[in-house]
């Protein structure tokens, strides 16, 4: 009688993994990249520099192609070419703000910036996307609904100003979140913190920060605890991530910086898992 031959088990789970690995390897060629577009110039920030920062910063942690529209004038109401024409993102994934308009006050302008919100594609905001689009009396809270209140609507929480720059300790206040889980606080450089005039319930805070204020002697003076990272659902339907740490080029190139932006727009578009890594197809090829 003929001895059959023993399997071999090993063999057979490498042959598996190589299999499931080749699996992958084709998934992830196979899926096209997001197609993310980044606004950025304006006011009172090197844009010049940092709209290449993120750029290349978003691209090489995530299947993404950031296009970038950048307005050099550098003042309050910086002339973007998408103003006016409210089908400005058509083929893109997600938009990125990262402009400083804060005098931009036309309401006819702000819904054309808003339309494609609106209509369901994804957002990402940084830093001076906060003071953009706003009018009126805003340094209270503003009624649901109000004409001026709709930019602040779109990101979620409303904020009006910032003091001093100071050292920004942030701290993750959800760590189970798909956004933040494995983050590692960390304390910036001198930074401008932004504070919270009303958060709204379709929000969700990820991390706050705590600034020490310091009076000309360099004592203490207060402490400001303000969030700086948020999930919103807007208008139930569409994901929008936001932070409001950015200012300076030493923090947008930081590596813990550019983690928690390229993981925010990721789960803005739906492509970050529960554990924090990419779906499949969208990690950095």
């Amino acid at each position: 009688m003929q001895k059959k031959s023993p399997v071999n088990f090993l063999h057979l789970l490498v042959l598996g993994g190589s299999l499931a690995m080749s699996s992958l390897l084709l998934a992830q060629e196979s899926v096209k990249p997001l197609k993310a577009l980044l606004l950025a110039g304006g006011c009172c920030h090197d844009y010049e520099h940092q709209k290449d920062i993120l750029k290349q910063g978003i691209e090489a942690r995530a299947n993404v192609t950031v296009d970038v529209i950048y307005v050099a004038d550098g003042n309050t109401r910086p002339a973007f070419p998408i103003y006016g024409h409210p089908d400005y993102a058509k083929g893109y994934d997600v938009v990125i703000h990262d402009e400083c308009a804060a005098d931009i006050n036309d309401t006819n302008i702000i819904q054309g910036v808003l339309q494609p919100h609106q209509d369901g594609i994804p957002g990402v905001n940084l830093h001076c996307a906060m003071h953009c689009y706003r009018f009126g009396d805003f340094s209270k809270p503003l009624p649901a609904g109000a004409p001026n209140a709709h930019w602040y609507e779109y990101l979620g929480l409303h904020s009006s100003g910032h003091g001093p720059q100071e050292p920004i300790a942030i701290q993750f206040t959800d760590t189970t979140n798909a956004v933040t889980t494995g983050l590692a606080d960390w304390t910036t450089i001198h930074e401008e913190h932004y504070n919270n005039i009303h958060v709204y319930d379709t929000a969700h805070a990820l991390a706050h920060g705590t600034q020490v204020i310091k009076n000309e002697k360099g004592q203490p003076q207060r402490t400001n605890d303000f969030v700086v990272a948020w999930e919103n659902i807007y208008r139930g339907k569409t994901r929008v991530f936001s932070t409001t740490i950015g200012h300076n080029n030493e923090t947008v190139a930081d590596a813990r910086y550019l983690d928690l932006v390229t993981r925010g727009l990721l789960w803005a578009c739906d492509k970050l898992d529960a554990d924090g890594k990419p779906k499949p197809g969208y990690a950095a090829k």
